[in-house]
């Protein structure tokens, strides 16, 4: 019962005792002394429904966590809520001049049309509702996958919670796979968890790293350009960002020079102790041959950094002459020296490569060389959210464990993946050619991944303007794209770029035709811009 005899919650309670006094009649009577009750005085006006706390908010933007507010994420940034706000309005029926926003701001395959890996779907089908392993509609190599994956849940259910690492068989799938994908180098299944997503397992690595105060608080180096997630996760950890920069000029090369003088600056006000590599690159689509990465692996053992090398695009290489090389291959190729003392996490996803499965959530990590006792603290970091989505579990098994020649999906199988990757390679070349055609733009080639990174030239009286409505340059001539054309793509500055440099990134995973389409429009647009603000 609620104050005066009124039953029900809070609400309810108001509203049944309004409608009492408003009746004439009078809550019952207090039962207890000491207990807050309804006022046999109380008028009607005392009681209302919707009216505004007068006390104020316990969160707000001033109480708030600083180190949150402080998190950017340019993907899904300032662009994309006002792409949002622009489909509501074409749905409403208000005129625009086109027709539909094109959101290639993220690499989300499915949602530009790409087709799902049939296996993969039929493994994860047969895991989510075990009775379609009696239909002969399944072939017999997923049904045997399903079962295996099955077996190692708790009641053979995906639905059931699993070690905080993972599913053993899954593990010690990916352990054979890295085995396979680096000619043999050796892979623990121990060292293997099992994330939400690469994103996951980058965030916990970097929340283990982080310590320190002042001078010693961990400085974390990153490419600029870079994954605004990198970003983003020191900025809600508190940590310090070292920026050193790609080289465009060298097809976004990375160079161990840079390295050193971003360190060396960084020693004074921090203490650099991880560096991050992306390979193949977001947003720049460079894939570093074996020769650099090999420096970069020396330089992280003669300065004692922990390497972190976000792999997700490994299967995503399409430039004549450039290769996929894991940092843990090189390492261990490298010799005992550096394969047993330099300290690496790896990371890959179900998200990118051929698949494009961005929304199981799926990724694996490898970590080797981690101290025995800090292993024991990653464990305890990871239990704390359970453990990584089951469907994600299963589909990154099938990415690691797909058919092999002799089983009855493997022709299937293999003709899919090839067909997404050739038309990748085919767009990759696409998008290159046009955008270098265009004046004002230059477009470096790109060898992986799946975003080109153009820089472009924007007039000084479109900086002005920009500078006028509060915004960096490359954010203005973005907004002004999306709101002429319906094209949603993310401004350099969201990424990084060098000072006085301009860019935006720009998926190529739309149909060919309809990357053609996007493609003259943003080059019809950018002469219209430079024939304004020139």
């Amino acid at each position: 019962r609620g104050p005066g005899g009124c039953r029900g919650g809070r609400t309810d309670m108001a509203l049944r005792c309004a409608a009492s006094l408003a009746a004439g009649r009078q809550p019952r009577g207090p039962r207890r002394e000491g207990t807050m009750r309804w006022s046999s005085a109380a008028k009607p006006s005392a009681v209302k429904i919707n009216e505004k706390a007068s006390r104020e908010k316990i969160l707000t933007l001033e109480s708030m966590n600083p180190q949150v507010k402080a998190v950017e994420y340019a993907v899904r940034g300032p662009i994309v809520l006002k792409a949002g706000e622009i489909e509501k309005e074409l749905r409403k029926g208000i005129k625009k001049p086109f027709t539909e926003v094109i959101k290639a701001n993220i690499g989300d395959a499915h949602a530009m049309g790409q087709r799902p890996i049939t296996f993969l779907r039929q493994v994860v089908a047969l895991c989510t509702y075990p009775n379609l392993l009696d239909s002969p509609s399944f072939p017999e190599d997923a049904k045997k996958r399903a079962r295996r994956i099955l077996q190692g849940c708790g009641g053979n259910s995906l639905g059931s919670y699993t070690a905080s690492q993972g599913i053993n068989c899954i593990r010690e799938d990916v352990a054979s796979y890295i085995e396979r994908r680096d000619g043999g180098v050796p892979a623990d299944p121990d060292n293997i968890y099992l994330t939400t997503g690469a994103s996951d397992g980058i965030s916990a690595i970097l929340k283990i790293l982080i310590s320190g105060d002042g001078k010693s608080r961990t400085g974390v180096m990153i490419p600029i350009p870079q994954y605004p997630l990198y970003s983003a996760a020191i900025s809600e950890l508190d940590a310090i960002q070292v920026n050193y920069y790609l080289d465009e000029e060298n097809c976004w090369a990375l160079n161990v020079n840079e390295l050193r003088r971003a360190l060396s600056e960084a020693k004074a006000y921090c203490n650099p102790k991880v560096l991050c590599i992306i390979n193949p690159g977001n947003p720049t689509g460079q894939v570093q041959n074996r020769k650099c990465i090999e420096d970069v692996i020396h330089f992280a053992w003669e300065e004692k950094l922990f390497l972190l090398a976000d792999e997700v695009y490994q299967d995503n290489v399409y430039s004549e002459g450039c290769q996929f090389h894991s940092f843990k291959k090189i390492l261990y190729e490298m010799g005992p020296e550096y394969y047993n003392n330099v300290e690496l996490a790896s990371f890959h996803s179900t998200s990118k490569g051929y698949m494009g499965e961005c929304g199981y959530r799926g990724g694996y990590m490898e970590v080797i060389n981690l101290h025995p006792e800090i292993k024991g603290q990653l464990v305890k970091l990871l239990s704390v959210r359970l453990c990584p989505p089951v469907s994600g579990q299963a589909a990154m098994d099938i990415v690691v464990n797909p058919p092999v020649p002799g089983e009855e999906s493997y022709v299937q199988f293999i003709k899919e993946k090839e067909s997404v990757l050739n038309n990748l390679a085919k767009k990759a070349k696409l998008t290159e050619d046009m955008f270098n055609k265009i004046p004002g733009v230059h477009c470096n080639p790109l060898q992986g991944a799946m975003y080109a990174f153009p820089r472009i030239f924007i007039p000084s009286k479109a900086i002005e303007e920009a500078k006028a409505h509060k915004m960096a340059p490359d954010m203005f001539y973005c907004m002004k794209l999306l709101e002429e054309t319906g094209i949603c793509v993310v401004p350099g500055s969201g990424f990084g770029q060098r000072e006085g440099t301009y860019h935006f990134r720009m998926t190529i995973l739309p149909p060919v035709e309809k990357l053609k389409i996007l493609l003259e429009k943003v080059k019809d647009f950018h002469i219209k811009f430079l024939e304004k603000y020139a």
